[in-house]
């Protein structure tokens, strides 16, 4: 049906065996909770956009998968029944797929800072933030920046954080992407502290403002430091006890 789609199932032989049990599962509860699944499966198609499993190979598995279960049984409706709910769960996840394959994303799975930089370029000011930070399809939402993260593409988050922390600006508004990085992930310090320490200097050198003038050879700072201090709700922040808890004593005195 599709040979080429076997290089994308490269797991254990265990892991192929509950993916197997899981489509089975998925097709019969599409018919007892289908809104519930929906949600479920676009969370799903989300997660296959960052591994970049292109979509031609969807039709052929459902065939596949329709074969196999012919060979079970002699139950025409069964079949019928399992080739509907295959097919209106791989349509699901295709249409998720397309939609949340943006620019950024793609640009996440080479994990190349220039890719990335040139995929966010086209962004106008106003939502350069919101592509680096959020991707929503139907009722689900995925984070690229924590995608890159999670998947290691340091470099591509690197180059994220650089650019949410660059102060922009044109004939009305300042735009600087601090408020949207902490709003959308209160808790960035503490993920940061786990799977990526080394951007932890790029995110607080990112809170610090220079100005290009000189008086009296003094020039003017500011430090952007309201999200470490206290919360959305203005209780006190914990992202002082999380750089504590990473125990970097040169982090821990940067200038933030």
């Amino acid at each position: 049906l599709a040979p080429a789609g076997q290089d994308y199932f490269k797991q254990s032989t265990t892991r192929l065996y509950w993916i197997a049990d899981k489509v089975v599962e998925m097709t019969i509860e599409m018919y007892r909770e289908p809104k519930e699944m929906v949600d479920q499966i676009s969370a799903l198609g989300l997660r296959h956009v960052s591994y970049a499993i292109p979509t031609e190979f969807f039709a052929p598995y459902v065939s596949g998968a329709v074969e196999v279960v012919r060979t079970m049984t002699t139950d025409e409706n069964g079949v019928d029944a399992f080739r509907w709910s295959l097919t209106l769960i791989s349509k699901i996840l295709v249409r998720t797929i397309l939609e949340g394959s943006t620019i950024v994303m793609k640009a996440i799975n080479t994990n190349q800072e220039k890719a990335l930089v040139k995929a966010i370029s086209v962004s106008p000011r106003g939502k350069r933030a919101l592509e680096l930070l959020n991707i929503t399809v139907g009722a689900q939402s995925i984070s690229p920046f924590y995608w890159s993260i999670e998947s290691g593409s340091l470099n591509c988050a690197r180059a994220m954080i650089n650019d949410l922390l660059t102060i922009r600006a044109d004939r009305d508004n300042y735009y600087y992407g601090c408020d949207d990085l902490f709003s959308r992930h209160p808790e960035v310090i503490q993920k940061l502290c786990s799977d990526a320490a080394d951007l932890l200097w790029p995110l607080l050198d990112g809170l610090i403002w220079r100005s290009r003038l000189t008086v009296q050879g003094e020039r003017r700072v500011n430090y952007y430091v309201k999200h470490l201090i206290h919360d959305s709700k203005g209780n006190l922040n914990q992202a002082l006890e999380w750089l504590a808890d990473n125990k970097d004593p040169k982090l821990i005195s940067h200038p933030v």
